[in-house]
């Protein structure tokens, strides 16, 4: 079991569960997962071996993802059912990405785990740039613009009513089974909390077809996440999105709860080879929780095209600080 630069002792478990408090902050408020930053944490901060990084990260995803995904279900944002079939497609080959990664030499698993922050980075990268600033969204011309998507939206969504706002008296779409589309015509950023309550009480019914795609998506996600020891939701969302025609307010409860689900066996087989540090795994997991809670209550005070870019930032100088480690230059 990898040893680390704080010993063995009290102080380890204080950081872990400070810095898991601090991840679940960030994921609370970006909707993150936390294995971007746990591995490099594990690396550069505890010192451990890198297949004890992805091992005890893995673990301590599962934690976390069980509390969200309670959180998801209860709110109704998520399809359990397809969650279930993904995290099923997962559980098969996580444990081939775990063979994997034990059998190739510790660099490999840094390269991957590296591109995988990089894509992260990117991806806030690019969602910070498209998210409006502070001033732009409270000015005039912004508050305009979003009059006129509401009018636009009402009127696809009801063209026999002559109203040009969404309420939640409206009748809710019809879902059929063949497909997501019918909540997907809402955009997101218009659907109010009540709308979208209204429209998932009837979710839609995932047809054979979506279940063969489902676990598809999650055997791919599996072999990805035992391998790397991220939860794979780098991959299950944007394959949701494209595969499945997913709204997006789906689709991040239905990757938690797939998540859940395929990181068990690949966290059983590392358990096997002696990766896993129960204890900085749990009590990072443990951090995470509050942290998730607190994130979300602070959503709204904080700038959150200034957070992505800060975040996009951390990870680029995570990544190059795992390349300089692996190269034995820090």
């Amino acid at each position: 079991m990898g040893g680390g630069m704080f010993g063995v002792g009290v102080v380890p478990l204080v950081s872990a569960l400070t810095i898991g408090l601090v991840i679940g902050v960030l994921s609370g408020m970006l909707g993150i997962g936390g294995g971007t930053i746990m591995i490099p944490v594990f690396k550069l901060g505890f010192g451990m071996a890198p297949m004890v990084c992805t091992a005890t990260s893995l673990f301590a995803i599962i934690l976390t993802a069980i509390s969200g995904s309670i959180g998801h279900i209860r709110g109704k944002t998520c399809v359990p059912k397809l969650g279930l079939v993904v995290g099923l497609g997962g559980a098969i080959t996580s444990p081939l990405g775990v063979w994997l990664a034990n059998m190739s030499p510790d660099w490999a698993i840094m390269v991957a785990a590296t591109c995988v922050i990089l894509y992260s980075a990117a991806t806030m990268f690019r969602k910070a740039l498209k998210t409006p600033s502070a001033a732009a969204s409270s000015s005039p011309a912004s508050t305009a613009a979003t009059t006129s998507t509401l009018a636009s939206a009402s009127a696809a969504t009801d063209t026999s009513s002559a109203s040009a706002t969404i309420t939640t008296t409206a009748a809710a779409p019809t879902l059929t089974s063949t497909a997501f589309a019918p909540i997907a015509t809402i955009p997101n950023e218009i659907v109010s909390r009540e709308t979208f309550s209204e429209v998932s009480d009837d979710r839609p019914r995932v047809t054979r077809k979506q279940v063969l795609v489902g676990a598809f998506i999650g055997m791919a996600a599996g072999v990805a996440s035992g391998y790397v020891g991220i939860g794979g939701g780098f991959l299950i969302v944007p394959m949701m999105l494209q595969l499945l025609k997913m709204p997006m307010r789906l689709t991040s409860g239905t990757s938690l709860i797939a998540v859940m689900t395929l990181a068990i066996p690949g966290v059983v087989m590392q358990a096997t080879y002696g990766n896993v540090d129960w204890l900085i795994g749990t009590f990072m997991a443990i951090g995470t929780m509050p942290g998730a809670f607190i994130g979300a209550r602070l959503m709204s005070r904080v700038p959150e095209r200034t957070l992505r870019f800060l975040f996009a930032g951390f990870l680029l100088v995570a990544a190059a600080a795992l390349i300089l480690d692996q190269l034995h230059i820090l």
